[in-house]
């Protein structure tokens, strides 16, 4: 039998990761799917399932939901991509990932199958976590698209309940070019009859969702109407109504999490007494399950890299946005901080090749000492190029000077860590890989 490490080198090699190498490993469609889960036996079949796509915040959302699930009482898997720092993180049941002798084992019981397949690194990664929740007998599972919707590998399963969380301009090459063609994608995922709930809509998205949900069936007026079954979050309500009644409070601290946890809410409350299994008949959340859920969802699904605080000083902050849609939080959260706590701001920062850099770049604060570095994956920009296309104000009290370049995350991180004072301010972010590089340097 082969290590673990073995197993691992091997899926990496014989199955490319779109987070290694980007555009080579895409490979839009289901026909490799349908044939793993039938070579399977359908573990997709075997448990029921939540469904959540979008550009951002559709990680945050779907650990909070898993979270609440999990205070609920139920035994709950939960498969997101892509990891930080351990494969596994990936696959968990109940907050604990997947043991590594069970990797081991579905690759050594799939190989043959695998290797005439040539199904893609995440065409794998999903078929073993559906046959894991299914050996395990999850009570029910809450799944991450991987990119897109309409031909995600994950788009197999028939779900209680899909979720949208929102449309930003990210994978335009695959997803296509305006906000409009990126929601038709995204909104493959819903089903006829199946209902659904939208986190943010816009003039240029929302007609698209309805288009999608009169075609579907699920069309209606509001989340009180009994014909209605898909419902846009952001006009809902819910959380501030709750949030006057004290609950529920966050463990998540970034202010772009106020939408990520209206999300939740709504689907939490829309998929509320769903038919199950025969062994839990109806789907029973209390408010009480809310409050647990939203107050320990890192705790309860070990969710890291959201805002998080790595060492109070000089005080050092995470944080895994990394297109211009999720940055625009994290700048505006930094600025805030910046002014309310003082100091200098630190900003280690790296992204990745497909991303729209130059206007990430222009949306990061001024008065800032840059770090720029470049993570281990093929996709990394050169920490050099970052550091050119960089534009400082002519205002900056730290100028082209304060940019520069290193050749690691961890080296990067160094000289931040050398050049602050504890009372200034250290950023690590603009990439998940950079984010999963920092985990391990830090005590947790």
């Amino acid at each position: 039998m082969k290590s673990y490490s073995e197993i691992l080198s091997y899926l990496y090699a014989s199955q490319p990761a779109f987070h290694d190498v980007g555009a080579a490993a895409y490979k839009p469609g289901l026909a490799n799917t349908y044939a793993l889960m039938e070579h399977l036996g359908n573990p997709h079949l075997r448990f029921p399932s939540i469904h959540i796509a979008g550009t951002n915040g559709k990680g945050s959302t779907s650990h909070l939901i898993a979270a609440v699930l999990q205070s609920a009482g139920y035994k709950v898997g939960l498969y997101t991509s892509p990891h930080l720092v351990d494969f596994r993180e990936r696959i968990r049941i109940n907050g604990q990932v997947i043991p590594e002798q069970r990797v081991v084992r579905f690759v050594e019981e799939n190989r043959t199958f695998l290797d005439s397949l040539h199904p893609s690194f995440f065409e794998s990664t999903m078929a073993m976590a559906f046959a894991y929740f299914a050996e395990e007998k999850v009570d029910i599972a809450v799944i991450e698209v991987g990119l897109g919707g309409r031909l995600d590998s994950t788009n197999i399963i028939t779900p209680l309940l899909s979720v949208i969380t929102n449309i930003g301009m990210d994978h335009t090459e695959f997803l296509g070019d305006t906000l409009a063609k990126i929601a038709a994608e995204k909104a493959g995922i819903i089903k006829p009859n199946v209902p659904c709930v939208i986190g943010e809509t816009d003039p240029e998205t929302a007609p698209v969702f309805i288009a999608k949900a009169q075609e579907c069936g699920i069309w209606g007026e509001g989340l009180e109407t009994t014909n209605c079954r898909i419902w846009f979050a952001d006009q809902c309500g819910y959380l501030r109504r709750c949030r006057e009644r004290d609950v529920p409070t966050c463990e998540l601290q970034g202010i772009y999490q106020d939408k990520n946890q209206q999300t939740a809410y709504v689907a939490l409350k829309a998929v509320n007494g769903a038919r199950l299994t025969m062994h839990h008949a109806q789907l029973t959340i209390s408010a009480a399950d809310i409050a647990e859920g939203f107050a320990k969802v890192c705790t309860l699904t070990g969710l890291r890299g959201r805002w998080e605080t790595l060492a109070e000083q000089p005080l050092t902050i995470c944080d895994t946005g990394h297109n211009s849609h999720g940055i625009r939080y994290v700048a505006e959260q930094l600025e805030t901080l910046h002014r309310t706590h003082g100091g200098r701001l630190h900003i280690v920062f790296g992204m990745v090749s497909d991303k729209d850099v130059e206007v990430v770049l222009s949306l990061l604060p001024k008065d800032a000492t840059y770090y720029f570095t470049q993570a281990h994956t093929h996709r990394a920009i050169p920490a050099d190029q970052l550091k050119s296309l960089y534009s400082p104000s002519p205002l900056s009290p730290v100028g082209k000077e304060g940019c520069m370049a290193f050749p690691t995350v961890a080296d990067a991180i160094a000289a931040a860590q050398k050049n602050a004072t504890p009372d200034d301010i250290i950023f690590i972010g603009g990439s998940n890989y950079v984010v999963g590089e920092a985990l391990p340097l830090f005590s947790h």
